[in-house]
């Protein structure tokens, strides 16, 4: 099998299942784990957007050329507080329209640790399980990303918005109560939200009250030290199979982020 790599698909179920795509082609990736895996990079890296072959791979995936014109390369799809669709300047506002000007959830989630997360009303619970987190709950429903963006931005000030990879990588968190952090967290920026209603309207916010999901990963065994293997490094990455977890493969001789090569064209080996 040869093709180029994209962001393993995921599904959730008692355990999330996985599959790598590499090209045109889908790979099982769950009856693999504790058998022998090689992923060979033959140096070639075709953009995710044109097509056409780069020697360096932008924002994950991309030419050059695209990184800098595309809407979803821009530096706003990783801060959306700052947002610009508003001024006109938005790189494509029909990507805009469909990507961020549609409904977006702030929610809570246990990754590494208790960490606030946005993601767009068609994500959940691919983003939950994309970042490794074994449970989530969603606590605000809001009209726009660059709305959702600002409250995270508030509730930022007291918890974590970022994954900490490496502990993610070594094992699951102890199970918390998301409602009650959730209870804790609000008041603690209801200025803050007033505000924003005053700002996008009376029904840009929502405030829910959902069950939380709990995620369990298809692993077999956590490793106790990380080490990263990097297609830009080393162009064969093999091993047995140990488990999945987020977007990475876990092999009992490393570690493996397939998001992070996107566009790179590689050949799988299965024993």
């Amino acid at each position: 099998m040869q093709g180029t790599l994209s962001k393993m698909r995921v599904s959730l179920g008692d355990v999330v299942n996985y599959q790598l795509l590499v090209g045109e082609e889908t790979l099982d990736l769950n009856p693999l784990i504790g058998k022998s895996l090689q992923l060979t990079f033959t140096g070639n890296i075709y953009c995710d957007a044109c097509g056409k072959k780069t020697k360096k791979s932008y924002s994950q995936g991309h030419c050059f050329p695209c990184m800098k014109k595309l809407a979803r390369c821009d530096m706003c799809v990783m801060k959306p507080e700052t947002c610009h669709y508003a001024q006109g300047t938005c790189r494509e506002p029909e990507w805009g329209d469909t990507h961020c000007m549609v409904p977006h959830y702030v929610y809570l989630s246990n990754t590494s640790g208790l960490k606030v997360g946005i993601t767009r009303h068609t994500q959940i619970p691919t983003r939950w399980i994309d970042q490794g987190a074994t449970q989530a709950l969603p606590i605000l429903k809001v009209k726009n990303r660059h709305l959702s963006g600002l409250v995270e931005v508030a509730l930022a000030e007291f918890i974590a918005d970022k994954t900490n990879w490496r502990a993610m990588l070594k094992g699951n968190a102890e199970d918390m109560d998301l409602k009650a952090e959730a209870q804790h967290l609000l008041p603690e920026i209801e200025s803050r939200l007033q505000d924003l209603l005053l700002q996008f309207g009376v029904d840009a916010i929502e405030r829910l009250d959902e069950k939380i999901v709990a995620i369990t990963y298809p692993v077999n065994q956590y490793p106790t030290k990380i080490t990263s293997h990097n297609f830009d490094k080393e162009p064969v990455v093999e091993g047995t199979l140990l488990g999945i977890k987020g977007q990475y493969l876990i092999f009992d001789t490393g570690v493996i982020n397939i998001r992070k090569f996107t566009s790179y064209e590689v050949c799988v080996q299965t024993s």
